[in-house]
């Protein structure tokens, strides 16, 4: 039997989105070095933003819209990966 690994790498994202609300708030590493060094404000904007601030749109509730751009961000990154995982292996 094929030892399905893989699925249960897919089962722990989403499980982990669930605790999602509990990150920290504090800026991260690279955010705080900008920020210690004084050059946060040279820092631009990206061309587009697909869940800005890691908040779902239009979802009141702060914990839920977190744990859903958490799950939608992982099922992205998901379908992206599988697709290139095909591409890659039809070539092959």
């Amino acid at each position: 039997m094929e030892k399905k690994w893989w699925l249960w790498g897919i089962v722990i994202a989403f499980a982990l989105t669930l605790l999602s609300p509990l990150a920290s708030p504090w800026p991260d590493g690279l955010e705080r070095v900008a920020e210690d060094f004084g050059f946060i404000e040279r820092a631009k904007e990206p061309l587009f933003k697909v869940i800005p601030d890691y908040l779902f749109p239009g979802v009141g509730n702060e914990a839920l819209a977190t744990i859903l751009a958490g799950i939608v961000g992982v099922a992205i990154t998901l379908a992206l990966s599988y697709g290139l995982a095909r591409l890659l292996r039809q070539r092959a």
